[in-house]
């Protein structure tokens, strides 16, 4: 059974985002993930200014009139929400965790494609393959997706994203839409998310909190590492200290693109102090632009 605190998270998620999916997502998911190609829908008579190249010239042959070929697209698609669940999804200081972000953010991917008529799976990854839940359609799916996010307890606390990418190439026989949630705090994942980019449709949605690219002054602080435990003391009242963890933090920013431009992969940055929706957005409307 579910508690009653997270049944009312997931209940508002589901308000929250539904309406946006009615009135923004809905139409710019589809835009942006077209389907496999066209297939043939029906026959209807010739009209002028139908291209030539349409007529079906058997059944005209048969029924003495012109009638053309009407085509539509193969719409149906599948949609894998791999999501990080490791211990730094767990942090957050603008009052939302990473992981709660990337809750919203599944009900709203995973909502749009339902609408779609698409299939939605999950995957939830540490170090390690946490759960997998195969893709199906239905609000109740979604609603099942959203509260395994929210809900699931890791039993490891690291990151290894080519554990997840592993099983992705071993799970997915036909072409799908593969959206990674994560932080991305890992690394030598590239050479497995460029075969997977190689056979499917895949997206990065970077989470970021704003503490984790500035620090504020506030004298001595100690920062705990979410995955390994170890912690370190800081003096974020000196200038030079803070300004050396923005350049870690900007040079850590530039080997995530790096890698995800060299596994060939589109991303989405997201913060957790921030809306996602203005982000995602203008994923779609540019991805929609460049097809």
């Amino acid at each position: 059974m579910i508690p009653r605190e997270l049944f009312s998270k997931i209940r508002h998620i589901e308000i929250r985002t539904k309406g946006l999916v009615n009135d923004v997502f809905g139409g710019e998911y589809h835009s942006a993930f077209k389907g496999r190609g066209i297939e043939f829908s029906e026959v209807r008579p010739y009209q002028i200014g139908d291209d030539v190249r349409t007529i079906d010239w058997n059944v005209s042959a048969r029924t003495g009139e012109t009638y053309v070929k009407l085509y539509e697209e193969e719409r149906e698609q599948t949609l894998v929400l791999a999501v990080d669940v490791s211990g730094s999804e767990r942090f957050g200081t603008g009052g939302v965790e990473k992981r709660e972000m990337a809750a919203e953010l599944c009900a709203v991917l995973a909502f749009s494609a339902v609408r779609n008529n698409d299939k939605v799976g999950l995957l939830l990854f540490s170090d390690q393959v946490e759960r997998f839940v195969p893709p199906k359609k239905g609000r109740r799916h979604v609603l099942r997706i959203v509260r395994d996010v929210f809900a699931h307890e890791p039993q490891a606390a690291g990151t290894r994203i080519t554990a997840a990418l592993d099983h992705l190439l071993h799970v997915l026989r036909r072409r799908a839409i593969v959206v990674v949630i994560s932080d991305f705090f890992d690394r030598d994942y590239e050479r497995k998310l460029r075969a997977l980019s190689a056979r499917h449709d895949v997206v990065a949605v970077h989470l970021r909190d704003p503490r984790e690219v500035e620090l504020p002054n506030v004298g001595l602080l100690t920062l705990r590492d979410a995955e390994s435990g170890r912690p370190v003391l800081v003096d974020t009242g000196s200038r030079a200290a803070r300004e050396a963890f923005a350049q870690q933090a900007e040079a850590r920013q530039a080997e995530i693109e790096a890698a995800l431009r060299s596994a060939r992969v589109d991303m989405v940055r997201v913060q957790t102090d921030e809306d996602y929706v203005e982000p995602l957005v203008g994923f779609f409307r540019q991805r929609n632009r460049a097809a």
